[in-house]
């Protein structure tokens, strides 16, 4: 710390020593300059005014810049601004000299003033600039004749894009260097950010990538719609190079956007949905100081709810989950990022535990219930019909039966679009649970579902799926190249789930706009091109068939005729007709002497009473025959054809 003192005293001093011999040689200077530089030439009583001005001027601008802060720029990092603020210490400081002069009674001609002025001011400013102009140059060098680095061609010359181009020059990102700017803004066409030009549009990028040898694209355009990032992503990867993006709107906000903020993108930048705009004020009064229970807290959708519902204050967060290690991780999780400011339970139980499930909510008393503890897996459920009644049908029921007995305000159940027109145990047993809750509308706890689609990289997915096979060098495997599917994220998806939840009045069933459909095959190939791989030449992909109970597509959820708007362009809800509480009763008992029965039944018996629970419930053959038949499937199914045989 003394150190420290000592070495900033010792560089004011010095500045102060320079400033003073800046006043004199100005004031000398500007003498010769007036009298053609023969000294002999000038009169003494000019002479005479210039040393009696100078040490008054000494002491008049060491008091003034003081004053002003002159003293304390850092000279390195010193920009456009300091010079400005500079330009006007220095001019305050030459007006207050005049005076001096004035009272000093100062006689020397007005040209000597007006050359002593400049001389000064240039002297001042620029020696407090040199150093700044010196490192510039010695980066500029440094970059001509660097060999080393990825050359870069940023994408976007806004904010974002200007932020990483300041920080590249600045000398602390080691990335490598960024040649040139694409921006469609034709405004921008020609100009510079920090001296790097501005080419053009997006239709310039696959030209510009081999014109300037570029090996990495940076995509800096977080405030842009999600459909024109997707195109413009399109466009980059196209080019065969490496393509990485900056981080979101809230990140631009906070000032990280930075180099090393910089991330490769992802299937959800290519895929990607625009941003949920939430109704926060609802939001918090439906969560804050709420004692909200989550069952299968631990899983994909259930520990982002959580993570959300934090950021409301609950009076109480109550984590549910048969799967301690999740549980687990996710309790630590919350922890670090709360810590006291969250009041949290964790409880390890199955939802299948009736007595146990009694206890939980007879100690804790949620006020709202989010059900997301379900067995989700079609294949795996397919072969374990009972387990699926158990776990999904059983395990919902005990929920459903607590909440009403212990008081509960709202139960919202996260379902899925294979209970639309089921084609499988899991989705069967899915939209059985939906008919348990629309049974109960003269309950006093309000009851919903929220249906949505696949979420991406939610635990099962198919998109971890496809990355541990090329992690493995391949091959990826799709179930049939025709396969069409609706995904979103898994924080949209629980955002969504929220937003309804608060909304929702008894019985409703609510439907979330899943967006434009996407084939199973391009999310393949995709995954494989942003691995740094090229499909069919480096990563081989091979259709395996369909598995059990699986569709060439899900049910476009939005295309049903009964759907009502929202407050929220995302989120629909469907009319349902109210369901005999006493059908559904006469239902369970039927599931329950199957699930019960020894020996245990066929899958084949189960699977057969639940067509008979279910109405909706079909063969997945009898749909899949249909979709094959759709004009839309032949024109898909060409499509895919026509591709592969181009590779």
């Amino acid at each position: 710390m003394k150190w420290t003192k000592t070495h900033n005293f010792m560089r004011v001093a010095l500045i102060v020593f320079l400033d003073l011999a800046i006043i004199a040689a100005g004031g000398i200077l500007a003498l010769l300059v007036r009298f053609d530089f023969e000294f002999s030439a000038v009169p003494s009583v000019y002479k005479g005014s210039m040393y009696r001005f100078i040490p008054a001027m000494g002491v008049i601008t060491v008091a003034s810049f003081v004053f002003t802060r002159m003293y304390r720029y850092v000279w390195r990092t010193v920009g456009l601004n300091d010079v400005l603020r500079m330009a006007v210490s220095v001019l305050a400081d030459y007006v207050l000299c005049a005076v001096a002069a004035l009272l000093l009674s100062v006689s020397l001609p007005v040209s000597v003033w007006f050359t002593m002025g400049f001389l000064c001011a240039a002297g001042f400013i620029g020696m407090r600039c040199a150093p700044r102009a010196y490192i510039d140059l010695v980066r500029y060098v440094y970059r001509s004749r660097r060999s080393t680095g990825h050359r870069i061609l940023l994408v976007g010359g806004g904010a974002a894009g200007r932020a990483l181009v300041q920080e590249s020059l600045s000398g602390n990102a080691s990335t490598g260097t960024i040649c040139r700017i694409v921006d469609d803004n034709p405004a921008k066409k020609g100009k510079y950010i920090e001296g790097i030009k501005i080419i053009g549009g997006r239709d310039l990028i696959p030209w510009a990538v081999e014109e300037y040898d570029v090996d990495q694209i940076i995509l800096a355009i977080p405030s842009a719609p999600a459909e024109q990032q997707r195109e413009l992503l399109r466009i980059c990867q196209s080019t065969g190079r490496k393509v990485r993006t900056v981080p979101g709107m809230s990140q631009l906000m906070n000032g990280e956007v930075t180099m090393r903020a910089v991330r490769d993108v992802s299937i959800e930048d290519l895929l990607g949905r625009d941003s949920v705009h939430l109704d926060d004020s609802a939001l918090r009064s439906f969560l804050g100081d709420k004692v909200v229970l989550v069952t299968g807290g631990g899983g994909s959708i259930g520990s982002e709810l959580c993570r959300q519902i934090a950021q409301y204050r609950p009076r109480l967060l109550i984590v549910l989950d048969i799967y301690e290690n999740n549980a687990y991780d996710l309790q630590q999780e919350l922890r670090q990022t709360w810590g006291d400011d969250l009041n949290l339970r964790v409880e390890i139980a199955s939802v299948r535990d009736k007595a146990r499930i009694y206890q939980i909510f007879e100690q804790y008393r949620p006020q709202l219930v989010f059900h997301a503890a379900a067995h989700k897996h079609v294949p795996l459920m397919e072969n374990c019909c009972a387990e699926a009644v158990k776990n999904n049908v059983f395990g919902t029921y005990h929920v459903v039966r607590a909440a009403e007995k212990f008081g509960t305000e709202k139960f919202v159940m996260i379902s899925t679009d294979k209970a639309v027109n089921p084609t499988n145990i899991m989705g069967a047993t899915k939209r059985f649970c939906e008919m348990v809750l629309q049974s109960r509308f003269d309950s006093p706890t309000e009851y919903c579902c929220v249906r949505f689609g696949n979420v991406l990289g939610s635990n099962g997915s198919v998109v971890p799926l496809f990355k541990r096979q090329i992690a493995a060098g391949g091959p990826v495997t799709v179930t049939d190249k025709r396969i069409i599917r609706y995904f979103m994220t898994i924080p949209e998806a629980a955002s969504l789930v929220l937003q309804a939840g608060a909304m929702a009045r008894q019985g409703q069933v609510f439907v979330l706009d899943m967006g434009e459909p996407v084939k199973i095959l391009d999310l393949a190939e995709n995954l494989i091109r942003l691995s740094g791989f090229q499909p069919y030449r480096d990563i081989d992909i091979v259709e395996i068939g369909l598995r059990p109970g699986e569709k060439l597509y899900e049910e476009l959820l939005m295309a049903s005729n009964d759907l009502l708007p929202t407050d929220n362009k995302k989120i629909f809800v469907e009319q349902q007709p109210e369901i005999d509480r006493n059908a559904i009763m006469a239902g369970l008992e039927q599931l329950d002497a199957a699930v019960s029965a020894e020996p245990p039944l066929r899958n084949e018996q189960i699977i057969a009473l639940m067509r008979r629970l279910v109405p909706t419930y079909r063969s997945p053959q009898e749909v899949n025959r249909a979709a094959e038949s759709a004009p839309e499937m032949r024109s898909a199914q060409k499509e895919g054809e026509e591709e592969l045989a181009a590779v």
